[in-house]
């Protein structure tokens, strides 16, 4: 197979484009935004606006809104290359500060399953609140996790049971980013835990359902900016239109099936924005290293830092390859399960050593001193994509079972 990673122009004017607003905009206000655990609605208006003026909010990351409820047929999206422009852009809005991107505004998480499983009816319902945020803005959100099931997916607890014309939904959610804002959620139950996947249904749970109440939001370690909520569900009545993708496709394991979807489409963009935060770090030592050691003296030391810091370049060089990859496989429609946890893995590891291995060259000023206070806050920020959407050990797992399918021992 070939693959053709050769950017276009308008993907290197877009990345060169990005780069340069996180570097004079977004950067200076990440250690702010941080501290205060929120970004400014005035600002994210602001952001939203300017990728609406450029053609979508693919040019500014993850975060697409309106104009979804069209899913675009196999050439456009290979013309367009949607995922790959998504994944550069994704990666450069990480190396300013991750917590934006997650902030965006627009379906978020919740857009994947949405076009991968809805009806047409519920994609043009849904999406259309996203096409003019000029006075209001809103999100989306996807809630799968609960507190005794996240790498687990097959083991949510979460019950729905049908009533009359209503599904009636119990149970929490937990980790959901921008779970308490959010216009709606795709929300996943089970009809019977004992049946396993083949028990999950898919819910958009809209924002004042009767029995839907937004729990505690999360005071985390890193990701400050971005906002992290609990879902509680008592007796939550959801009416039948809002079964994502109707009945008549849940015949088959298609509740489960809609969730691993998302994944092969959210996960490269994980590991984009991983990739985005390592090469932060990264090219943070490497201007560290030259600024303070006079590399032309023969001393060990610093060669032993020399071959530390080239290390880690490698590594995320191969993450970034492996991530256009598995973006260039879903714009050419093919299925990209094994690549996307690949990716996954990969840039989570990659970004993390980056991260450890720019704090420790810098010294005890490197997590401490004012000037190196980004240092700190990306190692905090990091540890959470080898986390989320799938640990890095289920990513090793998805992958050696489409080496080997046969293998029993997983």
């Amino acid at each position: 197979m070939t693959i053709e990673f050769s950017l276009s122009s308008r993907q290197r004017d877009m990345q060169a484009m990005i780069r340069q607003f996180a570097e004079s905009i977004i950067r200076p206000e990440a250690l702010k935004w941080d501290r205060e655990h929120g970004i400014p609605h005035d600002f994210l208006r602001r952001i939203t606006m300017m990728a609406t003026s450029m053609g979508g909010a693919e040019a500014m990351g993850a975060n697409r809104g309106a104009g979804e409820q069209a899913e675009p047929d196999l050439e456009t999206r290979k013309k367009r290359q949607m995922a790959l422009s998504t994944a550069i852009s994704a990666e450069e809005m990480a190396w300013g500060d991750a917590g934006l991107l997650l902030c965006l505004p627009g379906p978020g998480l919740g857009g994947p399953p949405v076009r991968a499983s809805g009806t047409p009816e519920q994609k043009k319902r849904f999406f259309s609140i996203f096409e003019d945020m000029s006075t209001e803005l809103r999100w989306g959100a996807y809630a799968l996790t609960e507190p005794g099931a996240g790498s687990d997916v097959a083991g949510i607890r979460t019950s729905c049971r049908k009533d009359g014309n209503h599904w009636v939904i119990n149970g929490r959610k937990c980790f959901i980013t921008n779970g308490a804002r959010a216009a709606w959620n795709v929300v996943f139950a089970t009809i019977d835990p004992a049946l396993g996947r083949a028990g999950h249904r898919a819910f958009v749970v809209e924002k004042g359902t009767p029995g839907f109440s937004v729990g505690k939001i999360e005071d985390k370690m890193g990701l400050r900016a971005s906002e992290t909520a609990e879902l509680v569900f008592e007796d939550c009545r959801v009416p039948e239109e809002n079964l994502l993708g109707g009945e008549e496709s849940y015949k088959t394991k298609e509740g489960f099936m809609t969730a691993m979807k998302t994944f092969d489409s959210t996960r490269p963009m994980v590991a984009a924005m991983a990739t985005g935060i390592g090469r932060a770090a990264y090219e943070y030592a490497v201007d560290f290293v030259k600024k303070n050691y006079v590399l032309s003296r023969p001393i060990p030391r610093y060669a032993a830092i020399a071959e530390r810091l080239a290390r880690v370049g490698r590594q995320l060089a191969a993450a970034r390859m492996a991530t256009w990859h598995a973006a260039w496989l879903a714009d050419q429609g093919q299925p990209n399960s094994k690549e996307a946890s690949s990716c996954k893995a990969m840039a989570g590891a990659a970004a993390i050593r980056a991260c450890i291995e720019a704090i420790e060259i810098c010294g005890a000023e490197g997590s401490i001193a004012a000037e190196h206070q980004l240092l700190e806050k990306w190692f905090r920020d990091i540890k959470v994509y080898d986390i989320f959407e799938g640990t890095g050990q289920i990513q090793r797992i998805v992958v050696a079972k489409r080496l080997l399918p046969d293998l029993k021992s997983f």
